[in-house]
């Protein structure tokens, strides 16, 4: 009973009025912003991080986490209906989303979307609630070296797991530790990559970052990106799926929702990752699988379980560890910092309130995404005909206005600009921005974290072997960074046995021919 009181007592807070206002706010927001092709979830967030300074720090969290899984259904819409991804994560519901799009049942596949959806969020909302305690509890013997190992462990499973080239998702980490370390230096006050400017010294703001990779150069990108106008639909009919239709959804929607629960949990899964696996699995396990690709609904319903899934698992490591799993995750990191609460291992007990009402708005938000996403439909469809020309100039607008109210400061402005010029030359040249941004954040945690580690053990790095934790944490960081190169060779290995045997079968039939020319010419010499 001691365990249900503090989770009771968070659907107090997100059934205050206000509460429940923003969390209808997000999810609506969300379901808009999925709907637009190429300002996703981290954009919005970012975008909209100034106007959450003046409420509640409980009601903005509850508003941006709404934001984030809203926007996993509003992706589905623009991937069946124009074979154009809303979201990262709904790239594979275009296989099979239009293909049924196009055999007129545009509005099934976004009935079992929206219901597959539900449950996943559901389920993994039940696991938060569970699991959640109890890696905070776990987590409550982590010191100085444990956070460092985590903190590292955490940054290199992003860059290698993230999509894209591995070695520039590197690059775009490293980038990121180098940006963390301007300003003053925490323990001996010396100035770092200020030059001189005294609005660098006490370091760069995360806000402007986010705002600056996430906001403006996206929109830089997306608009030189989109040349071909695709055209909405008139009308979508029959939304609601059959019985059958349920009946044979259902195992990929359970497995969806199990496999997307584990994989948001881990840094770099996230649901792109997840909706990528759960697809892989279904078309494994179905007896015909030469169905997918043209208009199977379980290639539909896997996929977007398992991204809705992953994407309310993924609070996990925030709320528990202070370990954000991704990139909207690391920009709500930086809401909650801004609103003056550290995530980790007290905040369930020393902010339970904040900790049970956002993770009990989940419930709310997925009932209320439920009841609005099939009615809805019409009015998204209508949204896609509006310009980028039109909403690119608008939305820069704020962006820059809620940059600079955020202190008032045209240097706040200035970063935006240039860290848009960042984002959109990283996107350019195939850099993903979401390493960078992981980086940046974890790396405070890192620098200071490893610094006290080292100050106890007074310079040995072989003292974080020494603690069960920490030494387990690396030995996993070492397997991470190791796997990749022994896959690699083992491939070039079987690459060099094939094409050695290949090369070996012409010279075997060369000397077979010879063998029998010779032998020819001895029988005709012997006559």
């Amino acid at each position: 009973m001691d365990f249900l009181q503090p989770v009771l007592d968070g659907f107090g807070v997100v059934l205050d009025p206000g509460n429940l206002l923003y969390c209808l706010l997000g999810v609506t927001v969300g379901m808009l912003i999925g709907v637009l092709p190429g300002l996703g979830p981290a954009a919005t967030i970012a975008i909209l991080l100034p106007l959450t300074y003046g409420v509640e720090p409980v009601t903005a969290i509850i508003m941006l986490a709404g934001i984030f899984y809203g926007a996993q259904y509003g992706g589905t819409i623009t991937s069946v209906l124009l074979r154009l991804p809303g979201e990262a994560s709904t790239v594979v519901t275009v296989f099979d989303g239009y293909q049924l799009a196009k055999q007129g049942k545009a509005g099934t596949a976004l009935g079992i979307a929206a219901v597959g959806s539900f449950v996943g969020g559901t389920v993994a909302i039940v696991g938060l609630t569970f699991l959640a305690p109890v890696v905070a509890g776990f987590a409550l013997d982590f010191g100085p070296p444990e956070y460092t190992a985590l903190a590292l462990l955490g940054i290199l499973l992003v860059a290698t797991i993230s999509s894209g080239a591995k070695i520039k998702a590197l690059i775009a980490a490293g980038f990121g530790l180098l940006l963390a370390t301007v300003g003053r230096d925490t323990f001996t006050g010396a100035e770092r990559f200020t030059f001189d400017n005294l609005s660098l010294a006490d370091g760069i703001d995360f806000v402007p970052v986010a705002m600056g990779l996430f906001g403006i150069g996206e929109i830089l990108y997306n608009l030189e990106e989109r040349h071909r106008a695709a055209k909405a639909p008139d009308s979508v009919k029959n939304v609601w799926p059959s019985r059958a239709e349920l009946k044979t959804s259902a195992p990929a929607i359970g497995r969806g929702s199990v496999l997307g629960f584990f994989l948001g949990i881990l840094p770099g899964g996230g649901a792109t990752i997840s909706s990528l696996a759960a697809y892989a699995m279904e078309k494994r396990s179905a007896k015909d699988p030469s169905r997918f690709g043209k208009g199977a609904i379980e290639g539909v319903a896997g996929p977007e379980t398992a991204n809705n899934a992953a994407a309310t698992s993924s609070f996990i490591p925030l709320l528990t560890l202070g370990i954000p799993a991704n990139a909207t995750m690391a920009i709500i990191f930086g809401a909650l910092l801004v609103q003056g609460v550290t995530p980790g291992p007290d905040l369930i007990n020393s902010d339970p309130e904040l900790f049970w009402g956002v993770v009990n708005s989940m419930y709310i938000g997925n009932i209320l995404l439920l009841i609005m996403a099939i009615p809805l439909i019409g009015v998204f469809v209508r949204v896609l005909r509006v310009r980028g020309a039109i909403l690119a100039p608008i939305t820069a607008l704020i962006t820059l206005l809620g940059a600079y109210t955020i202190r008032n400061s045209m240097f706040d402005v200035v970063l935006v600009v240039v860290f848009g010029a960042v984002g959109y030359l990283m996107k350019k040249f195939g850099f993903e921005p979401g390493p960078l941004v992981l980086a940046f954040v974890l790396g405070t945690l890192l620098e200071s974290n490893l610094r006290r580690s080292l100050l106890v053990f007074e310079g040995d790095l072989f003292g974080f072997a020494t603690r069960p934790i920490s030494g387990t944490l690396l030995v996993l960081f070492v397997a991470v960074a190791v796997w990749p190169i022994i896959t690699s060779a083992r491939n070039r290995r079987r690459q060099s046995q094939r094409v050695g045997a290949n090369s070996s079968s012409p010279a075997t039939d060369d000397a077979g021919s010879s063998d029998a020319s010779e032998s020819s010419t001895q029988k005709k010499e012997n006559v």
